[in-house]
């Protein structure tokens, strides 16, 4: 236990940190970019006093709580960075355990590129990062989803990789595919960002979390080796 903890926690730190630059200086220009339309729209909805529903909108934005730009922002997002590298290296570290065989660098990489594929690549087809001000589906409805497919597509893989029968294969390639044939939850027309802002951020944030599952997993992979080693 105290391997895994350790692990867990270096690699989540170091690949959190990793991201936390990457998000610095490729996501929030485009995040504060979108947020320059959301405020453009917002002030115009104000001023042209058309629809009392965006104006009791901007009334209820107006007394939510936000972190300010600049250093605080900052340190909630590191912050965020760091539990969120900590926890999903909790996830890894423990099926190294569960798995039982030994694990090094290379084989933590192609970890990391199943985690990537779990928690990332299946539900961003479905439904990509989105930017401030973009429209989306109802948000249980989207978590719902995002949780079924990000299950399925650890189940599908782990039957592909692991399983010892065809038929078994077979399964996994369907579970892996039910979620998407199904089909994710219709968001409504509408939205103020431009589609190409939109298209941008959502490819750079998946080939940030592909950058960021690769480091978490090579970190964690050799970490885990060390410490397999001191301890035999």
């Amino acid at each position: 236990m105290q391997r895994i903890l350790l692990t867990a926690l270096v690699a989540g730190f170091i690949a959190g940190l990793f991201v936390f630059a990457i998000q610095t200086f490729k996501l929030t220009p485009l995040i504060l970019e979108a947020e320059v339309y959301e405020e453009a729209d917002a002030a115009k909805q104000e001023a042209s006093g058309s629809a009392m529903e965006s104006a009791h909108e901007h009334e209820h934005n107006e007394g939510a709580w936000e972190p300010a730009n600049g250093f605080e922002r900052n340190a909630y997002r590191f912050i965020a960075d760091l539990g969120l590298g900590v926890g999903f290296a909790l996830i890894l570290v423990g099926a190294f355990a569960l798995r039982g065989e030994e694990i090094d660098m290379k084989r933590g990489v192609l970890w990391g590129i199943a985690g990537f594929a779990v928690f990332s690549l299946a539900p961003g087809f479905g439904l990509p990062p989105e930017l401030p001000a973009t429209m989306a589906a109802d948000l249980g409805e989207r978590q719902a989803w995002w949780a079924a497919t990000a299950l399925a597509t650890a189940i599908g893989i782990a039957s592909l990789v692991f399983g010892q029968s065809n038929a078994l294969k077979a399964i996994g390639i369907i579970v892996l595919v039910l979620p998407h044939i199904i089909g994710t939850p219709k968001p409504p027309l509408g939205g103020v960002v431009p589609t190409e802002l939109n298209a941008q951020f959502a490819a750079s944030s998946l080939a940030t979390m592909a950058m960021f599952w690769i480091v978490l997993g090579a970190a964690s992979g050799w970490l885990y080796n060390r410490l397999s080693k001191a301890t035999s």
